[in-house]
């Protein structure tokens, strides 16, 4: 069904839009469903090496049918934002993913569980089926910044199931805030490879978010152990997750729910990694940073990435406008441009020499060849001012 979005200007001209990718976005349901595939073809042909599926799916399919599919530059017009956004379709697509995460989980369990599995094959099961509950993730950042109450509920609940209640307020008041900086542990710096950048962010979003939650519930007068706290709300939910799975399939779920959840978290912080690398914002005379804007962000429009994700890669404008639905963002012309979708980006930061290659180049004509304006590692700006010296607006020397 096509829907058409349209409105009559005061000068009697009519501004419209149609969602070319309206029906597409049902594709969004697939990442918490690819781990049943890659169950089902374990039943189907007695490999447990069917368990790899998952990883197969976003690590090999994904980044070709990027490749094959290519970008959408197309961007609603601002004048219909306000009606793409009230279209509850969209919502109510979202939340339909989040039952899917819980029952994949589950069926995993199940099979982990009950089935005579390799040691091997369970840690692989882990980690695949960890890899796409990851994408929970996605769910819970679109939904933990909506006004709705119930969103933002279901963002804690579908959090539950990555043991990642954390996020939303370490998110939306922590790197929303500090993004593009030295300070925000989830921003990684130039010459920092992501290996060192997870030990730094992982803990440090960790400490962040319950920081600002113990602060709020202070301001507030309530508890920090107490029901108001809203990390707790969704770590609460893990626990009962985790233990009913325990109770309910043996012992050996313990290492396949905590590498499950390593996982996960690994997702998190891969995106982390490509999206902000090296970029900085300027302090300002006030000695605050100024505003931040679409070019402080690394964005892609690959199509089918894109579809799978619910728009993350539309990174640029989501940072520039953070309330802003999934289906509204918009590309920018001066906004830095990854080369591809995530999952191809992802496998590039795990080999940093190649990252290095092909992203620091890619920094410095962004930052107009002068480190002073790239957020470096620190002690590595010397080495990067030796090995990128023709492409500095200014010599290392003067």
């Amino acid at each position: 069904m096509t829907t058409t979005y349209s409105l009559t200007r005061a000068d009697s001209t009519t501004v419209s839009y149609v969602d070319r990718k309206r029906q597409l976005w049902f594709t969004g349901l697939l990442m918490p469903l690819i781990p049943l595939a890659g169950i089902a073809l374990y039943f189907a042909s007695g490999s447990q090496l069917a368990f790899l599926f998952p990883l197969f799916f976003f690590y090999v399919v994904m980044p070709l049918a990027d490749v094959f599919v290519g970008s959408d530059l197309n961007n609603p017009p601002e004048e219909l934002v306000a009606q793409l956004e009230r279209d509850e379709y969209y919502r109510y697509l979202i939340w339909s993913t989040i039952p899917l995460y819980f029952v994949t989980l589950g069926a995993a369990g199940w099979v982990v569980g009950t089935h005579d599995l390799a040691p091997w094959a369970i840690a692989a099961a882990a980690l695949a089926v960890g890899n796409l509950s990851g994408t929970a993730i996605t769910v819970g950042h679109e939904l933990g910044h909506k006004k709705p109450a119930i969103d933002r509920l279901l963002a804690r609940i579908v959090l539950a199931v990555p043991a990642y209640g954390h996020f939303p307020i370490e998110h939306n008041r922590g790197h929303h805030t500090q993004v593009a900086t030295p300070e925000d542990p989830a921003s990684s710096r130039m010459g920092e490879t992501i290996y060192r950048f997870a030990l730094r962010e992982m803990p440090g979003a960790l400490k962040r978010g319950w920081r600002l939650e113990k602060e709020r519930l202070a301001r507030e007068g309530k508890p920090v152990f107490g029901f108001d706290n809203e990390v707790l709300q969704s770590w609460g939910l893990t626990l009962v997750i985790n233990v009913a799975l325990i109770a309910t399939f043996g012992w050996v779920l313990v290492p396949f729910l905590a590498l499950h959840h390593l996982a996960s978290w690994w997702g998190l912080t891969s995106a982390n990694y490509i999206e902000h690398y090296g970029l900085l914002r300027q302090r300002q005379p006030n000695g605050r940073y100024e505003r931040c804007e679409p070019r402080h962000s690394w964005n892609s429009n690959h199509v089918v990435s894109n579809l799978l994700s619910f728009h993350l890669e539309r990174h640029s404008d989501h940072h520039a406008n953070p309330t802003r639905s999934y289906q509204s963002l918009r590309h920018f012309d001066d906004a830095p441009q990854l080369p591809g979708g995530y999952s191809t980006m992802f496998l590039m930061a795990y080999l940093p020499p190649v990252w290095f290659r092909v992203m620091d180049p890619k920094v410095l004509d962004w930052a107009n060849g002068d480190l002073d304006k790239v957020n470096v590692a620190p002690g590595k700006r010397a080495r990067l001012e030796r090995r990128y010296a023709p492409l500095l607006a200014v010599p290392a020397s003067a």
